[in-house]
């Protein structure tokens, strides 16, 4: 096991692959955790150098109260980064994961390749909008605190947007394995700290993205398709070239909806996932 320590974090992450090759930064979602990739490491690092961390409030690591933010957390990633010797890499988010990938992408755009956006939104566009979903989550930070851990996931995965993923009962199954070995409380405080509602409304920033992006969604998500659809229209708003460092924007922003899954298109369809992830990443 490998662990970063800062001032405020405790930042556990694994890695793999071989060094000298072109690295991905890879970011779990909400109740996840690293292993939450632990199908399609493997094929990734065939080619690829993989780092896999744990999210605040999220598996083996841990967090200085009040450090569960957007902010904090973008500067422990930056400052793995650091450690590992990597001025620049491709960033593959998903879900909450990928929301923080765009932060870290419109914030540090230097730092970063490639992106892909999994399930990922800009957050909401207003303050009204984000007043409201913060009490939400406030609800189910409580929730959390209040009810045992399996009988919480068991309620939350009830929702229509893991639909598809309960098609497949062994992935499903292991899903929910893997999450019971977080920890309420800390789960709790990820959610107050790195909410919909909390996080910086980014819809603005996106034309100004120089990155290459992959938006990569499941066709059966609704709610994400027609994002992401909206995303793409706000990207392409950008000019055509801009310079970066040595870099000239190549003004490549992909939209991609997945046919026949959800919401977890690396869980449920892990092969059609890697090549898209590959095809992209490898230019």
């Amino acid at each position: 096991m490998s662990y970063l320590t800062t001032q405020h974090h405790h930042l556990h992450y694994t890695t793999a692959g071989n060094q000298k090759h072109p690295p991905i930064l890879l970011i779990h979602g909400f109740l996840g955790s690293q292993q939450d990739f632990a199908e399609i490491v493997p094929t990734l690092s065939d080619q690829f150098y993989c780092i896999a961390p744990d999210l605040p409030g999220h598996g083996r690591s841990q967090t200085s109260e009040g450090d569960y933010t957007f902010e904090s957390t973008a500067q422990v990633l930056l400052s793995l980064l650091d450690d590992l010797v990597i001025d620049q890499t491709h960033l593959l988010g998903y879900s909450m994961g990928g929301r923080l990938a765009l932060y870290l992408t419109c914030c540090f755009p230097e730092r970063f390749d490639r992106v892909v956006l999994e399930s990922a939104s800009p957050g909401l566009k207003t303050v009204k909008e984000r007043q409201e979903r913060v009490l939400k989550d406030e609800a189910i930070a409580h929730q959390l605190e209040t009810t045992a851990l399996p009988d919480f996931l068991a309620q939350w995965y009830r929702n229509p947007l893991f639909a598809s993923l309960k098609k497949h009962p062994e992935v499903y199954a292991a899903m929910l394995h893997r999450r019971q070995n977080n920890n309420s409380t800390e789960l709790a405080a990820a959610l107050r700290g790195m909410s919909t509602g909390r996080q910086p409304s980014l819809w603005r920033a996106l034309p100004d993205i120089p990155n290459p992006l992959l938006l990569l969604v499941g066709e059966l998500d609704a709610k994400f398709v027609a994002l992401n659809r909206e995303m793409e229209a706000h990207c392409s708003q950008g000019q055509p070239q801009q310079t970066l460092g040595p870099r000239i924007r190549e003004s490549q922003v992909i939209f991609q909806a997945v046919a026949g899954y959800g919401h977890n298109i690396h869980l449920e369809a892990p092969d059609l996932y890697l090549q898209q992830v590959i095809s992209f990443f490898s230019g």
